[in-house]
């Protein structure tokens, strides 16, 4: 089978590791996925990323050259990638840039015109109801009709195509696995205990991820305000323009003394953090103040920092916001989002009841290790890709 992926999130060498397993679960499996030649993620990467060819195998990555360098809805590829279709005449076309992206019209459309008739497969993570005015509404139809497959990243948006008239094959899962080797159950590091000055005794509760008021931070802020009778320290491992009012609001709440503040560190580096925890929380709130042209709003779409701390065999806590209480199952704690009252409670059942925590710590884990390695969904996509052919 041949297998062709075009997206800019794979310009990142660990998020390929999904497709690197897939092109080695069968012998006559090969996998080409295709990525800008230029990017500029923006944010705390606002750099320009410029992608290297590399191959392993019957694995490779091919940059072609775009336009639009930071916008996902405007990628398209130039005329290079004509060739590399014609050479390759895939017979899976799968595109990750959303239902109303360029791209994916794009190669729709050179599907039909070079003959290849592979399957037109898209991703999506959109998770929030959205009304399209023309000639989005367009462009969106036109890629709904000549879709053969979509997957998308959480049901909710699954389930928003559905509305949409879309009624082809369509499977759920994310785009990003875990990765086990790097995120496992390796026990406190007692020199970063040294460093932050945390106790045999305390209880740490973690985040990780950006500073920013939809993820929820202050409603965590409030709920540990409840719980200052307890040893506990909070690790928050992040950045974000958050930071200077929750510094604020948890002086006025008197839980200043118990924070632990790490900037930003790279991914591979998370581990050890995430290992320092005695739980970690997703607190996300769903939020209508973000906009662009085609939607309004944002809420979570999966929160990859779960997974990870599941492999760590680290019990999570998590609000009931978008996919996170399908991500979690059985293995942790939800709560309504924003409602600091249950939040604390949770906490505080994994304060009192330790073997609650090595429980849901041990269901996590499962819950990981069968649904959310790289392993598992390059096998997941496997079954999905024959049932289309």
């Amino acid at each position: 089978m041949r297998i062709l992926v075009a997206s800019h999130t794979y310009i990142v060498d660990i998020n390929r590791e999904k497709f690197k397993i897939l092109a080695h679960l069968k012998p006559d499996i090969e996998v080409t996925v295709i990525v800008p030649r230029r990017w500029k993620p923006g944010g705390v990467h606002n750099k320009i990323i410029e992608t290297q060819f590399s191959q392993e195998g019957s694995f490779q990555v091919v940059p072609i050259s775009n336009f639009s360098q930071n916008n996902q809805g405007l990628l398209t590829f130039g005329t290079d990638v004509i060739e590399l279709l014609q050479k390759n005449r895939p017979q899976i076309i799968q595109v990750e840039q959303g239902s109303k992206s360029l791209a994916f019209a794009q190669l729709i459309l050179l599907n039909k015109l070079l003959k290849l008739q592979a399957k037109n497969i898209l991703f999506t993570w959109w998770n929030l109801p959205y009304q399209l005015k023309w000639p989005v509404s367009v462009l969106e139809n036109y890629n709904l009709n000549h879709t053969d497959g979509i997957i998308a990243g959480n049901l909710d948006g699954a389930e928003i195509l559905r509305e949409r008239g879309y009624q082809g094959a369509l499977k759920v899962m994310p785009q990003l696995g875990v990765d086990e080797t790097l995120f496992r159950c390796t026990g406190k590091d007692a020199d970063l205990c040294r460093k932050f000055g945390i106790e045999p005794t305390d209880f740490v509760v973690g985040f990780v991820g950006r500073f920013v008021e939809e993820k929820g931070l202050l409603t965590l802020a409030e709920a540990l305000g409840g719980l200052k009778e307890s040893s506990w320290k909070w690790l928050l491992v992040g950045q974000g323009k958050l930071r200077s009012h929750l510094e604020q609001k948890c002086i006025e709440w008197g839980i200043s003394d118990h924070i632990v503040w790490v900037e930003s560190v790279s991914h591979e580096e998370i581990p050890p953090y995430i290992n320092l925890m005695n739980c970690l929380v997703l607190p996300s709130q769903t939020s209508y103040k973000f906009k662009t042209l085609t939607t309004v709003g944002w809420k979570e779409q999966f929160g990859h920092v779960l997974i990870e701390a599941m492999a760590c065999k680290i019990p999570v806590i998590g609000s009931d916001c978008g996919e996170i209480p399908h991500v979690i199952g059985d293995a942790g704690l939800i709560f309504p989002e924003g409602n600091a009252g249950i939040l604390r409670d949770c906490l505080r059942q994994l304060m009192e009841r330790r073997e609650l925590g090595v429980d849901l710590g041990d269901r996590g884990y499962h819950r990981a290790m069968s649904n959310y390695t790289n392993q598992a969904l390059a096998e997941q996509l496997w079954e999905f890709y024959k049932e289309l052919l």
